[in-house]
């Protein structure tokens, strides 16, 4: 068991039949009453994410995780595919277990896949990848405003926002998390 003040980024937790990782998380002791723990977690079978507060002293059950190296081949109806690197076995999961990520999957991505109880229930995929910009409207030469942006449509077809400069065919370094621009690649 595992208490909720021991969370960390990370966790894997069970709650009832549904598994929970934290994404995020913050001890607040407020100036009247007792201390509460701020977190953003995310179930794994739905692939949805919520935001709880709960006391410090309330237990889960702690699940061990088991993460692999795979690559994304291809989506099809039936969902996504990937390889194990070392098997080369292919296993798939659908798109509503993939959920938000499905926007920045591109082919041949090294991803990680996370087994829950032997079974491949999610994957991870890096943070920062670049992406070749598709369409956006042309960029003027020294339109360099600091802060100011225009809407872009990246190879994966997801929509993002990139300064006026950027133009199509521009390679950019995007954060998957939040599917903001980072810098041009």
């Amino acid at each position: 068991m595992i208490r909720v003040g021991d969370f960390k980024n990370g966790t894997v937790f069970a709650d009832g039949d549904d598994i929970f990782t934290v994404v995020w998380f913050q001890h607040h002791k407020p100036g009247k009453g007792g201390a509460v723990v701020r977190l953003k977690i995310k179930n794994l079978r739905r692939g949805s994410t919520v935001e709880k507060t709960m006391k410090p002293e309330v237990k889960f059950r702690e699940v061990e995780v088991l993460r692999r190296n795979k690559t994304f081949l291809y989506k099809d109806g039936t969902g996504f595919h990937f390889m194990d690197q070392e098997t080369y076995e292919q296993e798939h999961l659908t798109a509503e277990t993939i959920g938000d990520m499905a926007m920045y999957m591109k082919d041949d991505m090294d991803v990680i896949a996370v087994y829950i109880d032997e079974k491949f229930t999610s994957i991870e995929i890096p943070i920062n990848v670049v992406y070749e910009i598709t369409e956006t409207e042309p960029g003027i030469k020294g339109n360099t405003a600091q802060g100011v942006k225009k809407p872009a449509k990246i190879e994966t077809g997801a929509d993002i926002h990139v300064p006026l400069f950027i133009n199509a065919g521009d390679k950019v370094r995007v954060n998957t998390n939040t599917g903001e621009y980072v810098e041009r690649a």
